[in-house]
């Protein structure tokens, strides 16, 4: 990535080790060299815009899914690897069934509509979650996206759907379970680092720096084992808003930051 001539950032003016964002009377600075790797977002407030707005919910929930594609070239543009985003949890089955139709919808509309912008921009679609709950319509497109875009290699974009934290410790302790049995694994052989091999983030790791929007301050039952010494960044701005800028200013955040571990 070149950073003096990045034209995915207009408003960015480079030095030479550093970038810089005018942004109401203040500088946001970017070291291109603590960049996270992974980044993860819980994307909320597609409801509560379209409510401010006057419109359906389901026009929210487009504007949202626009705001995605935007924000996985921001990301790549930014020299992020991998974009986790909460699409649809586990609880979401809650909704109206009218909702949730619509939801699915939307993302196999998503999906076939993004296929080719995917291929050409090198994005590797990836999911996490249990997948035995949709229907044979979107696990069949899903399918056909991640085949697509299998040689993707600028970013990794991992969707969550059906997803829920506890399901995935869940299930990946009746895996480790099933391999004590056959006699794969010993339990004394059980340790952090065994337990993350079988939770559903094993082929990306943990993300650096969670974002959250619509200034809600709680994590969701969303990566709960893999964000354990994430740095966390809450914005008011809700989701269909989050726009370059707003990503630029949560990265900013997570460089300011002193990196932890046990206090």
């Amino acid at each position: 990535m070149n950073l003096k001539n990045n034209n995915a950032f207009p408003w960015i003016q480079m030095s030479e080790n550093m970038k810089t964002l005018p942004a109401q009377q203040e500088e946001v600075r970017l070291d291109p060299h603590r960049i996270p790797r992974h980044v993860a977002i819980i994307m909320d407030g597609n409801r509560r815009w379209a409510k401010r707005k006057g419109v359906p919910s389901m026009v929210g929930h487009w504007n949202g899914a626009e705001a995605l594609s935007k924000i996985v070239e921001n990301a790549a543009s930014l020299g992020i690897k991998v974009l986790t985003v909460f699409a649809f949890s586990t609880e979401n089955w809650s909704r109206p069934d009218e909702e949730v139709d619509s939801l699915m919808s939307l993302f196999r509309m998503y999906l076939i509509g993004h296929k080719e912008r995917m291929i050409r921009e090198g994005v590797r679609l990836a999911t996490i979650g249990d997948l035995r709950r949709l229907s044979p319509e979107v696990k069949a497109t899903l399918d056909d996206v991640k085949k697509a875009t299998a040689q993707g290699s600028r970013i990794d974009l991992v969707i969550a759907v059906n997803y829920g934290a506890r399901d995935d410790i869940r299930r990946a302790t009746m895996g480790i379970v099933e391999d004590c049995l056959r006699g794969r694994v010993n339990k004394e052989d059980i340790t952090e680092a065994l337990i993350a091999r079988y939770l559903d983030t094993a082929p990306w790791g943990d993300p650096e720096l969670l974002i959250r929007t619509s200034g809600e301050k709680r994590v969701s039952n969303f990566l709960l084992w893999q964000i354990s010494y994430a740095e966390v960044y809450i914005t008011d701005v809700l989701w269909p808003d989050f726009n370059e800028q707003e990503l630029i200013r949560a990265v900013a955040e997570y460089q300011k930051r002193e990196k932890r571990t046990g206090c």
